[in-house]
């Protein structure tokens, strides 16, 4: 009787590397990672500065004190300004990846859909005006033998017996 051998640790990571999902969501994070530097730099170059206009461009400089007295690191600081620059960034974010990449993306898509049933359409419609000729094709045929044609002879493949 043989012993059946279950595969080493190296060939299971070898098989989980592999996996095309794996590969796909390591292509996803470095596209990411890169895609946030682009972002960053379009919040540090542009939104920043128009906020700065308004403002200040470092929000973390905003805060409220809840206790009496704020000052150095003594007193309780809610540190909104920082909040609101991770939010800001977010929808920035968002905003960019939808606008750039999701939305056209998604009309790419459809408008690929549209063409693809567009094509299996017209397909149809081949294949059905197809099929009306092979009948029609059939008709003349038959109307050609007469009416007292009952279909081939089963004597023989060249009509003999």
């Amino acid at each position: 009787m043989s012993v059946k051998k279950e595969p080493g640790v190296w060939q299971g990571f070898k098989a989980f590397l592999m996996r095309g999902n794996v590969v796909d969501l390591a292509v996803a994070v470095v596209i990411g990672a890169a895609f946030t530097n682009i972002v960053n730099s379009l919040v540090k170059g542009i939104i920043n500065p128009l906020v700065g206009a308004i403002g200040t461009q470092n929000l973390d400089a905003y805060s409220s004190c809840l206790s009496s007295s704020c000052k150095g690191n003594q007193g309780i600081r809610l540190l909104w300004g920082s909040v609101l620059g991770a939010t800001l960034t977010f929808l920035i974010t968002g905003a960019v990846v939808y606008f750039l990449m999701v939305l056209p993306m998604s009309k790419y898509l459809a408008r690929q859909e549209a063409r693809k049933k567009a094509k299996e359409g017209t397909h149809e419609v081949i294949e059905v005006t197809e099929l009306e000729v092979l009948k029609e094709i059939r008709d003349a045929l038959v109307a050609q033998r007469g009416p007292g044609y009952n279909g081939p002879s089963h004597r023989g493949y060249d009509g003999r017996q």
